[in-house]
């Protein structure tokens, strides 16, 4: 059974970090495109970052959203095939239910999106409130 779970989300400070996991089961994830997504209450769901599947040199490309830039970044360890989220500098408005989400790619292909269109597997989400 192919299952993404996401966990590490909670209640932070202003200015905290957090770090989000996608864990993967029924599947190999490096075989995968893998994307960070986000919805805050009435707002649409928006790409955060990617990151694709290895190649020889590294785990993956990795692409952001333009307004995550800097304080976001995604990694993957595939021993535990898992996806981390790392945000820092934490802003109230960062507040949503965070995804990962997963499409298959052939091994080694440098693919995947910030559209939440192309994918087919996705978590239930973890929220993340950014108060103080």
């Amino acid at each position: 059974q192919v299952q993404l779970v996401e966990s590490g989300g909670g209640l932070v400070q202003p200015g905290g970090s957090l770090r989000l996991s996608c864990t993967a089961s029924g599947f190999t994830l490096d075989d995968y495109g893998i994307g960070w997504f986000r919805q805050a209450p009435g707002k649409e769901r928006e790409g955060i970052s990617c990151i694709s599947s290895s190649d020889g040199s590294s785990d993956g490309s990795t692409y952001y959203a333009d307004s995550m830039k800097g304080r976001f970044t995604i990694s993957k360890d595939n021993a535990k095939n898992t996806v981390y989220l790392r945000m820092n500098s934490l802003k109230p408005e960062d507040t949503a239910v965070y995804y990962c989400a997963a499409e298959w790619v052939s091994s080694g292909s440098n693919w995947c999106s910030l559209s939440s269109d192309y994918y087919d597997f996705w978590g239930r989400g973890t929220q993340v409130t950014v108060s103080s």
